[in-house]
């Protein structure tokens, strides 16, 4: 947490020197050293504000995953072929929401499985 607000304060302070040698003053000038913390507090802010909706989106995708796997087994309870051993797919296959669950997988010999 403190690691992503941290990180972006040392942006905002960046985004000070860049401006700063972009207009070719000079870095560190009396008058002129308040842009440091507000540039820094600025950046700090918009970290802050990243991390909740890092958090938001975890959460929505979470629901989102647990939604679909409970429809996926209620969709194989009612057409009666759950599996065996009571998955509704591989560990892969339930935490990949695009790949349809299988009931069996079929290599073929000699090619590898990290392919």
């Amino acid at each position: 947490m403190v690691h992503k607000i941290l990180f972006w304060s040392g942006f905002g302070l960046g985004v000070r020197f860049w401006q700063l040698g972009l207009e070719m003053r000079p870095f560190f000038q009396r008058e002129h050293l308040w842009g440091y913390p507000l540039f820094a507090g600025i950046g700090g802010a918009f970290g802050y504000w990243m991390m909740g909706v890092e958090e938001r989106q975890f959460r929505i995708l979470t629901d989102r995953r647990d939604a679909l796997l409970e429809k996926r087994r209620r969709r194989a309870e009612r057409e009666g072929r759950e599996l065996a051993d009571g998955t509704l797919g591989t560990e892969r296959q339930l935490l990949d929401e695009g790949t349809p669950p299988t009931t069996s997988v079929s290599i073929p010999a000699g090619i590898p499985r990290n392919a």
